[in-house]
């Protein structure tokens, strides 16, 4: 069971913005310090680092999580679309389903999911599982079982980029060590000691700079946006299992709130009051106003 696509088409300018101050300090300073800058230049070194570290990866993990990670490294340039924002918005699409079952059962529920859910296989799993008739109890822990493992298949690949971080600086030490060697192999040339030890060195260079700036760091940020995809989907077993149990929407509404920030709790009578342009219910998607409505009135009477 794999969870919904949590990455957007939008560019994550903090992250863009780091990287980018990262590596312009490292060349920034370079530049301040020597004329000669193609000295920092090695492909032989970065063939060496790069290689070694993809090929170690290779042998230690099955290749899908190797190439997934790699995918990883990509994505964290993008902005997540998990966030307290959105976890307030799935408080409130559940609220309005609690409504949609009240007015028109659970093929109410069924229809407008069908409508309103998109390339979300997990919330989509989980409808499936109301509408089939499970009691709550036995969605949670179903849904519990799904998210589990789909967390542990996505942490596998943060994994393989942690063993890449570890892995890069030793291959460039022994990058390094193949340039000593060389060098020494050429003693009877004095003037080539100096430049042969520079160019070894930077083998040590590239590898650090690999871990530091690059592997170390989208690890990170895949731990992260997976803890909150993680946490974004026991909110929704939450909510879909109290819509099996026929819960009224203020009950649902109380329960999944408790999961989230009290900056950001849904209120049916504030947030079901306020309409963005197109007359959509803010925080809800798409929906049947009426049904809100009628939902509403039968809740509280």
């Amino acid at each position: 069971m794999s969870v919904h696509n949590s990455n957007s088409n939008h560019i994550s300018f903090a992250t863009l913005a780091g990287f980018l101050v990262g590596i312009g300090l490292c060349v920034g300073s370079v530049v301040m310090s020597t004329n000669n800058y193609m000295m920092f230049l090695d492909m032989p070194s970065f063939l060496m680092v790069i290689g070694g570290t993809l090929a170690v990866a290779f042998i230690s993990f099955e290749p899908k999580y190797v190439t997934g990670s790699l995918q990883d490294v990509m994505s964290i340039l993008f902005a997540h679309r998990e966030g307290q924002a959105i976890l307030k918005n799935e408080v409130g699409r559940i609220i309005r389903w609690g409504y949609v079952v009240q007015k028109n059962g659970l093929k109410g529920l069924e229809s407008d999911a069908a409508i309103t859910v998109k390339n979300d296989t997990f919330m989509l799993f989980g409808i499936d599982l109301v509408t089939a008739g499970y009691t709550g109890e036995e969605i949670k822990k179903i849904l519990a079982s799904a998210s589990e493992s789909a967390y542990k298949r996505a942490h596998m690949r943060s994994d393989v980029l942690k063993m890449m971080a570890a892995t890069s600086p030793a291959f460039g030490m022994i990058g390094t060590l193949v340039g000593l060697i060389i060098m020494l192999g050429n003693l009877n040339d004095p003037s080539a000691i100096g430049p042969g030890m520079a160019v070894a060195l930077i083998s040590t260079l590239y590898g650090i700079l690999a871990a530091r700036i690059l592997f170390l760091p989208a690890a990170t940020k895949v731990n992260q946006r997976e803890d909150i995809v993680l946490f974004r989907n026991i909110l929704i077993a939450e909510g879909l299992s109290l819509l099996a149990e026929r819960k009224s929407p203020r009950y649902i509404q109380d329960r999944m709130n408790a999961y989230i920030s009290p900056s950001e709790h849904f209120l049916i009578d504030r947030d079901m009051q306020s309409k963005d342009r197109s007359g959509t219910p803010a925080g809800l998607g798409s929906g049947n106003r009426e049904t809100i409505v009628e939902g509403r009135e039968k809740s509280t009477s």
